[in-house]
């Protein structure tokens, strides 16, 4: 199974404090995009990676320049003004060579080797796969005045991750059939589930954390500390 990746990179630098786009934010000297880039590549299934990237980045090329992957990096996409417009054109960008898509958020950086291959060996087997953590907390279902509406069933809950990976012609199907319903699509697998494409979850892992506030990034400096 060859893989492509298309790799998110539009974000912001807002809720970090930062007056750059948190994913060429250094830690231990290193862009967290760097980190992401150096980690994908060591899963030997991704064959290519497709950046998408926003109109005004003026950081991308420098960051990635004299580093070499083990996949083929292909040459970046403008993203569009939210996330599932980015990942449309991604998609839009890629020839049909490409059957197996998988859409990862650059503010992951320590995506696993070893969760990936999980991963992809579910989504050959049922087509659609995303990684996912059992939820530890217990959910509280709030009405517009925050009270209570109802207590779900934590062992029937998820938190899901990226990568979240398909058949490319299950996005492209989901895509055409949804239209103006597309900013109601809060990840990539809402697509193919509101298109009745079946979705399984596999084991995500704790590393494979959201950068999205300061101590997110405290807890990454201390993660590379250790390993």
């Amino acid at each position: 199974m060859q893989v492509t990746v298309v790799l998110l990179i539009a974000g912001s630098g807002r809720r970090l404090g930062s007056d750059i786009p948190k994913q060429y934010i250094e830690v231990n000297g290193k862009a967290l995009l760097l980190h992401c880039l150096q980690h994908l590549s060591r899963c030997a299934q991704i064959k290519f990676v497709k950046p998408v990237i926003a109109q005004d980045d003026s950081y991308y090329h420098s960051c990635i320049a004299q580093h070499d992957f083990s996949f083929t990096l292909l040459n970046p996409v403008v993203g569009g003004s939210e996330r599932v417009y980015s990942m449309q054109a991604g998609l839009n960008a890629l020839s049909q060579q490409h059957e197996w898509v998988a859409i990862h958020d650059a503010a992951r950086p320590l995506v696993e080797a070893t969760m990936l291959n999980t991963l992809f060996k579910a989504a050959a087997q049922h087509g659609a796969a995303a990684p996912a953590l059992h939820v530890i907390d217990t959910i509280k279902k709030i009405d517009a005045n925050g009270f209570v509406l109802q207590t779900p069933e934590r062992q029937s809950l998820r938190a899901v991750q990226t990568p979240q990976v398909a058949r490319k012609a299950w996005f492209e199907d989901a895509f055409s059939r949804l239209g103006v319903q597309l900013n109601q699509v809060t990840d990539d697998m809402s697509l193919l589930e509101a298109c009745h494409y079946p979705v399984f979850l596999s084991e995500g892992h704790p590393n494979n954390r959201k950068i999205t506030m300061p101590e997110d990034l405290t807890w990454l400096k201390q993660t590379l500390d250790q390993s």
